[in-house]
């Protein structure tokens, strides 16, 4: 046998095996740069270099500065082929570990999945309409969905006639202009189950806590309306010069479509830059998918393009009611802890 010094105070011995081969072992004598081993004298640990478990005592933890990734022959471990080189403050930030759980204990919980969970809800919280933050929003989605469920629920020929009634065509806007366009926003295609509700809500909410109630209703009301005169006026027209006939003047149009498109628009010039054409551009291929497979008539069609192009020309109203709305807010802030 031969023995011959080794790095750091760890000695290097050569032993021949079965078929006259050698295994380098290597002793540890408590020092070194973290590439000691424990020697034939001392306990081997199966669990941490890879041996056999069967029938071996429990053993100590081993210090990880001081533990490499190696297979071991009872009683021995070889170079590893992956020596550890931690840092000598390594071993007080992750302090060693132990793999064992007890017998009958309950499955560890995951925190960073709760933690994920409660984040969403309370994102989610805090972007539905409250009275103080967005009361405009909440009113008018409380409007939509009693007139969607007293669509659902009541009499059909009563339903009928209401929509029927507050049709925003060319007939009912010469007779009574205002009314009609006012009856016409109050009714959601679709009733209480339309995606029309959810829309509103993720759009006119964060509209409405950028530039204020006012400015988005203003928004809403003047895309519904220029939306709906021009596409209404070319078909009087038409129908006055003769290409269309009569029966065109009367049709059911009715929704919130036009309005809800116009501040998607609105809100767009609001956003920074990947987030607005990542709107604008979802805007239109809804639009178009929805022209293109017949769901809206092509008159609807146009109108909402007109609307979607309403709401972008609002940019500069909108973003003077957003810039005034930031600097007002950290007055009233101020007031309001002054007086609290």
């Amino acid at each position: 046998m031969h023995r011959g010094n080794a790095r750091g105070g760890t000695k290097r011995v050569a032993r021949p095996t079965e078929g006259s081969q050698a295994v380098t072992v290597v002793e540890a004598d408590g020092a070194g740069n973290g590439e000691d081993r424990a020697g034939p004298d001392a306990p081997a640990d199966p669990a941490a270099s890879g041996g056999d478990l069967s029938g071996t005592a429990p053993v100590r933890g081993r210090d990880p500065a001081r533990v490499g990734w190696c297979w071991s022959v009872p009683g021995a471990c070889v170079e590893p082929l992956f020596p550890a080189r931690f840092p000598a403050r390594f071993p007080a930030r992750f302090p060693a570990r132990s793999n064992a759980v007890a017998t009958g204990a309950a499955t560890p919980r995951m925190p960073g999945r709760s933690r994920e969970a409660g984040e969403l809800w309370r994102r989610m919280v805090r972007s539905a309409p409250t009275p103080a933050s967005a009361p405009f929003t909440l009113a008018y989605a409380l409007v939509l969905l009693g007139t969607g469920l007293f669509v659902h629920l009541g009499d059909p020929r009563t339903v009928h006639d209401l929509l029927a009634a507050s049709s925003t065509d060319v007939s009912h806007l010469f007779q009574r202009p205002l009314l009609t366009l006012l009856a016409s926003a109050v009714w959601v295609v679709g009733g209480f189950v339309s995606l029309y509700l959810p829309a509103l809500l993720l759009v006119l909410t964060p509209l409405e806590r950028r530039i204020g109630g006012l400015r988005t209703a203003g928004v809403f009301l003047l895309g519904h309306v220029l939306a709906t005169l021009l596409t209404e006026l070319p078909v009087a027209a038409s129908v006055a010069l003769g290409h269309l006939p009569h029966s065109s003047l009367r049709r059911l149009d009715y929704g919130v479509s036009y309005g809800l498109i116009a501040c998607a628009g609105a809100l767009a010039v609001l956003l920074r830059p990947r987030a607005r054409w990542a709107l604008v551009g979802g805007t239109a291929v809804l639009l178009t998918v929805s022209s293109l497979t017949g769901v809206v008539d092509p008159l609807t069609g146009w109108g909402h393009v007109l609307a979607l192009l309403t709401g972008l020309g609002c940019w500069p109203y909108v973003r003077r009611g957003a810039r005034r709305r930031a600097t007002a807010a950290p007055a009233d802030a101020a007031a309001d802890r002054a007086n609290g």
